[in-house]
């Protein structure tokens, strides 16, 4: 089985930076990308731009493992970056690994997402 390139990763912030339930911004060449913290310390990335009417998805509530969008409420799935309900709309996410409390994106992903 052929796999993809190798990550970057890239130590970005210790988890204790990304509030709890909230999110943190990350200024990339690529745009901004939002770095999201569930109750349960889940970190995720995901571009912070809503593709429905783009909202800062930073400044959205996550609950779970979503965020609602702070213009309309459209929710997001962390994990997929797929809209919930009937919509047919995706966010772009990027992989993130969390290690001794440091978060780290994968460099590659951001580069490619440009």
């Amino acid at each position: 089985m052929m796999s993809g390139p190798e990550p970057v990763w890239i130590a970005v912030c210790g988890v204790i930076e990304i509030p709890q339930r909230g999110s943190r911004v990350l200024k990339t060449d690529a745009g901004c990308v939002a770095l999201f913290r569930t109750a349960k310390d889940d970190v995720f990335a995901a571009r912070d731009h809503c593709p429905h009417k783009g909202g800062p998805l930073s400044q959205g509530i996550v609950h779970d493992r979503a965020v609602a969008c702070p213009l309309h409420n459209m929710v997001f799935d962390l994990d997929t970056g797929l809209a919930r309900g009937p919509d047919q709309y995706q966010v772009q996410t990027f992989p993130v690994k969390v290690e001794d409390g440091v978060v780290s994106v994968d460099m590659r992903a951001l580069a490619e997402a440009r």
